[in-house]
């Protein structure tokens, strides 16, 4: 019986190193990798040796004939991915057994090296992936700051509470807190005068200012970034427990992303089934007030451009309450038109309905998918009172009490660092901060709002690695007495 990988593949390629019959793609070094939903394992290879369910740090991975319910279908969606094998052309998809070797340690540094000192601002995934190949890979000895009083970043405090699984990649992370050359230092903001103490800084802060819509009444009360949705029920410490108003019966959600997605399954859910999960109470018990009926997720494109990934459709699917808004012929065109396993064809099985907006939304919990629709104006004289959109019909207004802006994320300026404000990142080339010797960076203020959880760690490895690369030719500033690249440069 083969396995196969689930929703919840956080796409680091943990699987792969441990895979004996490279029977896992896309790999780190092939076309594809980091772009896909998830990886997939091919089962006619596969040899139901289970290596890669032990090593799974998400616990996405089980024997594909044990699947039930919403999951069943990811036997057939591994499988969809070999079945036109011209997309691994270039690949062997043969067995290919690891070859004993010996041992290698290819990134511990010349033994008359001494350890460097290295700071890691951000605890998040990207900050934790470089504190994990520093730590296992390097003699290095780790500060690791947060502004925050709790370990986590993104994964803490930016994964919806109902997707525990992917929370649990943080169990994999806090382990290396208690490492011997590891010092922690929550809720301490990182000081200008790091760069000074320590023989080279890698800030890992993300990127956490929304993007604006650039529509008027874009400021109105009612109008929330997602962020503060996001930050709201997972009990972020720089959100209030009352930042989010739920007393309107529909939300327009601005964007289809993962965390549009995320907003409108958590203000839809029922909360007893949240009660069991990570949700802040303060928003549990707001949940269970709530008048929400109906959630508007609002998408400027066709069904074949969303920006979520199929299992995050998937499950929403699976849930039940998910119409498809049919006020454009384009959008069943495109779904019925679609090639199998098209992004538009997997709206398929989802009910279409042309809505009402004249009418309050119906009973029960619902979430709307409307495509071809962009906002182009907020309405409302004190607070938001509806959403103006532009589409085939022309300009329509959806009545709404709030609205969530859900259209993407840009880095912030880190103090003393330069920023490329149209990009949102800090300038650099493989992680190394330009201008600024012994400084880089990696994860999104490294490379843009690109990549789930996964795609941090080989962010991470190229900026450990263009660091080490520095350290060992000399081009780490000599900061203080005694400090390793002093020692190596043979100063004093």
């Amino acid at each position: 019986m083969a396995f196969a990988i689930t929703q919840t593949c956080c796409t680091d390629a943990t699987c792969v190193s441990v895979c004996p019959v490279n029977c896992i793609h896309p790999t780190p070094d092939e076309p594809g990798f980091g772009t896909t939903d998830l990886l997939y394992i091919d089962p006619d290879t596969c040899i139901d040796c289970g290596a890669c369910a032990d090593a799974c740090p998400v616990d996405a991975i089980f024997p594909a004939g044990d699947l039930t319910g919403p999951l069943r279908a990811y036997e057939e969606i591994n499988a969809e991915y070999y079945a036109g094998r011209d997309v691994l052309a270039d690949v062997s998809v043969a067995p290919n057994f690891h070859r004993w070797s010996p041992p290698s340690f290819g990134r511990v540094l010349p033994s008359d090296f001494a350890p460097l000192d290295v700071a890691v601002v951000g605890t998040g995934p990207a900050g934790m992936y470089a504190v994990e190949d520093l730590l296992l890979h390097t003699n290095a000895r780790v500060t690791l700051i947060d502004r925050l009083p709790v370990a986590g970043g993104l994964i803490r405090y930016g994964v919806a509470p109902d997707h525990p699984s992917t929370k649990k990649i943080g169990e994999t992370f806090a382990r290396f807190h208690d490492h011997p050359r590891l010092r922690l230092r929550l809720g301490a903001p990182a000081g200008p005068g790091l760069a000074d103490r320590h023989d080279a800084v890698i800030y890992a802060v993300g990127a956490t200012e929304a993007r604006r819509l650039g529509v008027p009444g874009e400021d109105l009360p009612g109008s929330l970034p997602a962020a503060t949705v996001v930050g709201w029920y997972n009990g972020h410490p720089d959100v209030e427990p009352d930042a989010v108003d739920l007393s309107a019966e529909r939300v327009v959600v601005v964007g289809t992303g993962n965390v549009a997605l995320d907003i409108a399954r958590i203000l839809t859910a029922e909360p007893d089934a949240l009660a069991a999960t990570s949700i802040a109470p303060e928003a549990l018990a707001r949940l269970r007030s709530a008048k929400v009926r109906e959630v508007v997720v609002l998408a400027r494109r066709g069904p074949e451009a969303a920006a979520y990934t199929r299992p995050e459709l998937l499950a929403l699917a699976a849930r039940g309450g998910l119409v498809v808004d049919a006020h454009d012929p384009r959008v069943a065109a495109a779904i019925e038109g679609d090639s199998p396993g098209g992004k538009a064809a997997w709206l398929r099985e989802v009910p279409r309905e042309k809505v009402d907006w004249s009418t309050p939304p119906p009973e029960g919990r619902r979430i709307v998918l409307r495509f071809h629709s962009a906002p182009v104006a907020f309405g409302g004289d004190t607070e938001v009172r509806a959403v103006v959109t532009s589409g085939p019909e022309g300009e329509v207004e959806i009545p709404a009490g709030r609205v969530v802006r859900a259209a993407g994320f840009r880095g912030v300026a880190v103090p003393g660092l330069p920023f490329d404000e149209q990009a949102g990142i800090v300038p650099n080339e493989a992680g190394r901060v330009t201008g600024r010797p012994g400084v880089y960076v990696a994860g999104w203020i490294k490379r843009g709002p690109s990549g789930g959880i996964g795609a941090n760690k080989a962010c991470a490895r190229e900026t450990v690695g263009t660091l080490l690369e520095d350290a060992v030719s000399g081009r780490l500033p000599a900061r203080r007495k005694g400090n390793g690249a002093r020692r190596l440069l043979g100063r004093a």
